[in-house]
C-alpha cells in the first residue's frame, strides 16, 4: 500500500513519481499494473466523463461514486479525491463531505485555495483526514480568473502563491498540487516546502507529476492543454503509453520545455 510516507521519502531521495486521474475500476487497475502508485479522482470528471465545460456541476455524490469505483480497481494505490465546488465553503461542511469521500475509499482529500483555507485544513487534519492543497490555476475558480490562465507570473502573484503554500503546509496539508505556474516559481515552492509537490503545467522541477488520463492518452482532441503530452501517439497500446509516461517522468524527460511555462 502506497502512503504519504512513501511520497515524503521519495522527495528526500529526489525520486520523481508519476500520478494520473482515474474515474473507474478498469482504468485504475490498468494504471496500477503499469506502475502508477498515486491516483486522483478529480472533479475534472465534470468535463471528461459528464461533458460539462467546467468542473462546477460536479457533486459530492458524483465524487463518492467514482472514488468507490477507483478504489475497487486499485486497492493499494494512494488515492486522492477532490472536494468539489462549494463543498468546503465552511469548515463544518468540509468535515461532512470529506468524511463521505474517505468512507468511499479515499486516502486524502484535495481542495483548492490558499491561506483562507488554513482553518479548514487544520480542522480536517485534526479529525484524521489528510489534505492535499491545490494552488496556481484552480479550475473551480475559472469564473474569477476569467478563464484558464497561467498564475504567478508577476512578483506579487508569485510571492502570494508561496505564502499560500507555506500557510497550507503550516496548517497540516501533507501534499500540494501546483497547476499552470512558471517553472521558476514551481522550483521555488518545491524547494521551500517540506511536503511533496505534484506539478501539472509546472515544469519538471516538482517532486511528482499528474495528468488527466484523457490528456495523457490523446483523446481530448483540440482541447488538450499545452502542458499535456499524448503518450499513446508513439504507438503500442494504452498500457504501453502509461508505462512510457511513468518512465519519462521518473527520468525527468517529461514535462519537457514545450510543456512548461517560463
Amino acid at each position: 500500500m502506497t502512503t504519504i510516507s512513501h511520497l515524503r521519502k521519495w522527495k528526500q531521495q529526489q525520486r520523481r513519481f508519476a500520478s494520473i486521474t482515474a474515474y473507474d475500476a478498469a482504468f485504475a487497475r490498468l494504471f496500477a499494473k503499469q506502475g502508477i502508485e498515486v491516483m486522483l479522482v478529480g472533479d475534472s470528471l465534470g468535463m471528461t466523463m459528464q461533458g460539462h465545460d467546467s468542473p462546477l456541476p460536479v457533486t459530492v455524490e458524483d465524487m463518492v461514486y467514482h472514488t468507490r469505483c477507483v478504489r475497487r480497481g486499485a486497492p493499494s494505490c494512494l488515492l486522492l479525491a477532490d472536494l468539489p465546488f462549494m463543498s468546503y465553503a465552511t469548515p463544518a461542511q468540509s468535515y461532512d463531505n470529506a468524511a463521505a469521500l474517505m468512507r468511499a475509499g479515499a486516502n486524502m482529500v484535495k481542495l483548492e485555495g490558499g491561506v483562507w483555507l488554513a482553518d479548514t485544513v487544520s480542522g480536517l487534519t485534526a479529525r484524521a483526514v489528510p489534505v492535499c492543497g491545490h494552488l496556481g490555476l484552480t479550475p473551480q475558480s475559472v469564473n474569477i480568473f476569467g478563464g484558464y490562465k497561467i498564475q504567478g507570473r508577476d512578483a506579487a502573484g508569485a510571492d502570494q502563491l508561496l505564502a499560500d503554500a507555506l500557510a497550507l503546509e503550516q496548517a497540516g496539508a501533507q501534499l500540494l498540487v501546483l497547476e499552470c505556474v512558471p517553472v521558476a516559481l514551481a522550483e521555488r515552492v518545491t524547494h521551500e516546502l517540506s511536503i511533496p509537490v505534484i506539478g501539472i503545467g509546472a515544469g519538471a522541477v516538482t517532486d511528482g507529476q499528474i495528468l488527466v488520463m484523457q490528456d495523457a492518452l490523446g483523446i481530448t482532441g483540440d482541447s488538450s492543454p499545452s502542458f499535456a503530452k499524448d503518450f499513446l501517439a508513439a504507438g503500442g497500446d494504452i498500457a504501453a503509453a502509461v508505462r512510457r509516461y511513468v518512465q519519462e517522468v521518473e527520468a525527468g524527460r517529461f514535462p519537457a520545455a514545450e510543456h512548461s511555462f517560463h
